[in-house]
């Protein structure tokens, strides 16, 4: 499993951006993705997750109503949408996934949680 992460960059506090993270290697229809987050000093933290199959979303109440997850089957990419930025989501983000243990409705928001990761993408938004 491979995931490539990419999207980031500097905006204006209100601004937006999307990342992206471009899954490979399997199927990953039994799979949830997530996009965590790591700033300077503080522990890598969720942001939110989605499930391939049924895209059912998760979010942090940090970001919940700001920032969507979303997911093209089709280019095996999911995205994150970051509207409305605040100095405060100035952060490395990594996306990683994991395989749905069966029956289970677990939400899979801990770092600890998911088994692949891929490569953290910059985010810095400035006031």
């Amino acid at each position: 499993v491979q995931l490539q992460a990419y999207g980031g960059g500097l905006v204006q506090a209100g601004g937006s951006l999307r990342l992206s993270c471009a899954a490979s290697g399997r199927t990953f229809s039994s799979y949830i993705i997530g996009w965590f987050r790591q700033a300077p000093g503080k522990e890598r933290e969720f942001v939110a997750n989605i499930r391939w199959s049924h895209g059912n979303t998760y979010y942090a109440d940090s970001v919940k109503g700001r920032f969507t997850i979303s997911r093209d089957n089709a280019k095996n990419t999911v995205y994150l949408q970051m509207n409305n930025l605040i100095p405060e989501d100035t952060a490395v983000y990594y996306c990683a996934t994991r395989s749905i243990d069966f029956g289970s409705s677990s939400r899979y928001y801990r770092t600890g949680e998911y088994a692949y990761w891929g490569q953290g993408t910059q985010v810095t938004v400035s006031s």
